[in-house]
C-alpha cells in the first residue's frame, strides 16, 4: 500500500542521502514530498557529495540542484505517514528551524515511521525526541545523540518507530529496513520474456 512520506532536505545537504532514498521510496510507489524551509515547490536544494578516503573525516564535493516538490508552509505533518531526514551539512541549520522541529515532532508525538542517517539525527536531538531511543548516526554526531538522551548502536538500528543508520554506505540495510517499517512489501520478479 502506497504511503506518504515527507523529506526535509536543505542546501549541502548530503547527495546520496538525499537522492536514493527519494527514488527509491518512488520507485517502490510511494508518494514522496520533498520540502527545505525559506524555499517553495520547484526551487531548489544544491547537494554535496562526501566520500570517505582514508582521511580523518570525509571529503565534500559539489553534487546535483535537487528540486523541491512541495513547500513547508504549506504541508501538514498529520497527512503524512513517515518521515526521512537525510544527512550532510543541512540538518546543522535546518534544526534552528522551528517549522522542522515542530513537523520532527508531530511524526514522534504519534509514532509514525522515521528514517534517519547521518547528521540527520542533530535536528531530531534538537527536537527533543531522542530520550530513550537506541539509535546510530554519523559517528561524529554521537556526543550530540547520547546528550540528547539516547544509547548509540554502532550499526543500523530500528527502535520501535525509528530507523537510523551512518551514511549513505548504509542504504541496502537501512532502506530495507524503513521499508519493512513501512509494511512495504518489495517481491523478488521474473525480468519480462524477450520476444524472439
Amino acid at each position: 500500500m502506497s504511503k506518504r512520506i515527507l523529506m526535509i532536505v536543505g542546501d549541502f545537504g548530503e547527495d546520496y542521502e538525499i537522492m536514493v532514498p527519494y527514488q527509491a521510496l518512488t520507485m517502490v510507489g510511494h508518494e514522496v514530498d520533498t520540502v527545505c524551509p525559506e524555499k517553495e515547490a520547484g526551487e531548489t536544494v544544491k547537494t554535496a557529495i562526501h566520500d570517505f578516503r582514508g582521511d580523518q573525516t570525509y571529503v565534500e564535493s559539489r553534487g546535483h540542484d535537487f528540486e523541491l516538490n512541495a513547500t513547508l508552509d504549506d504541508v501538514d505533518p498529520s497527512e503524512y505517514d513517515a518521515l526521512v531526514v537525510p544527512g550532510g551539512r543541512a540538518p546543522e541549520y535546518l534544526r534552528t528551524h522551528e517549522e522542522v522541529l515542530d513537523a520532527v515532532r508531530h511524526f514522534f508525538d504519534e509514532e509514525k515511521p522515521v528514517a534517519s542517517l547521518c547528521h540527520g539525527p542533530q535536528i531530531l536531538a534538537a527536537a527533543g525526541v531522542l530520550d530513550g531511543y537506541e539509535m546510530t548516526a554519523y559517528p561524529a554526531v554521537r556526543a550530540e545523540v547520547e546528550a540528547a538522551g539516547c544509547s548509540w548502536v554502532d550499526e543500523v538500528t530500528v527502535d520501535r518507530n525509528l530507523v537510523t543508520g551512518q551514511a549513505w554506505p548504509d542504504h541496502p540495510e537501512w532502506l530495507a529496513a524503513f521499508l519493512d517499517l513501512l509494511g512495504t512489501d518489495v517481491s523478488e520478479t521474473e525480468p519480462a520474456a524477450a520476444d524472439d
